[in-house]
């Protein structure tokens, strides 16, 4: 696939902050850490990302906005487009020495994600998508969400945090209410990835509740030029800021949904 030139910038971004990245992992004990909130820890290797990242595409369009995890919202001049930027998604993973993370960026036309880089430096893969040109792997593979059609034979991926709140309790009754209806479930630690690989066709599917806007949108236009189905938990598409998701193919999303709201 031939990129257009703004995935250009943002791929040369992403892949820039991963070199940082792929530095500071071999050098993780030597880290700062603090921690944000229950489980939820950022390191100055976060920051170092972010800074790149912000550089890069700053140089590249110095009028867009920008919405960072780190560094909150900057206001540019340019009414249409803004950044949004997760520099290093899955730093508990990080911080382990667990080579699943990722840094993930999505640019945001007029309200409507149109293009997206997530990029895992460890295991040499960034995953692409522009509107209406399709999901990519490296540049070269198209990217097809899975065929399957039975949640038996599904593996899907979630997220659970444990924050000491009522929504713990959910999450526990959501995972309970899967399990034996699936053929398994994982937990990677990293939205963007999940949602990379729901498009690669890895999961079939993927929910999650209370994360960010950073989490969702590099993810949720790759699910969709891949093929699947992106929405919050009462079925709507077009709600990216609402701290809900749940994707996989047609048939796979409704029965996810369904059986989501069955536990309530």
């Amino acid at each position: 696939m031939a990129a257009s030139a703004l995935l250009n910038i943002m791929i040369k971004a992403a892949h820039k902050a991963g070199r940082s990245l792929t530095r500071d992992f071999g050098e993780v004990e030597n880290l700062q850490v603090s921690r944000k909130g229950p489980a939820d820890f950022v390191s100055n290797a976060d920051h170092r990302a972010e800074e790149i990242v912000r550089d890069e595409l700053l140089k590249a369009r110095p009028t867009y906005s920008f919405l960072m995890e780190e560094g909150g919202e900057i206001k540019g001049e340019d009414g249409q487009h803004r950044w949004i930027i997760d520099p290093l998604d899955g730093t508990t993973n990080f911080l382990h020495s667990i080579p699943l993370f990722a840094t993930a960026i999505a640019l945001e036309r007029n309200g409507e994600i149109v293009a997206s880089v997530i990029y895992n430096p460890i295991m040499e893969e960034t995953f692409t998508a522009e509107k209406g040109r399709g999901a990519w792997l490296n540049e070269r593979k198209r990217l097809r969400v899975g065929g399957r059609r039975h949640l038996a034979n599904c593996v899907m991926a979630t997220g659970i945090k444990m924050t000491g709140t009522d929504n713990d309790a959910r999450e526990i009754r959501q995972v309970a209410a899967m399990t034996p209806a699936v053929a398994g479930i994982r937990r990677t630690g990293s939205a963007s990835t999940d949602l990379a690989w729901v498009a690669a066709g890895r999961f079939d599917a993927y929910w999650e509740a209370r994360i960010a806007p950073w989490d969702i949108a590099p993810g949720l236009i790759l699910v969709r030029e891949a093929g699947g189905f992106v929405t919050d938990y009462s079925g709507k598409s077009d709600n990216v800021w609402g701290g809900e998701v749940v994707a996989g193919n047609e048939i796979i999303h409704g029965a996810l949904l369904k059986s989501l709201k069955a536990v309530g």
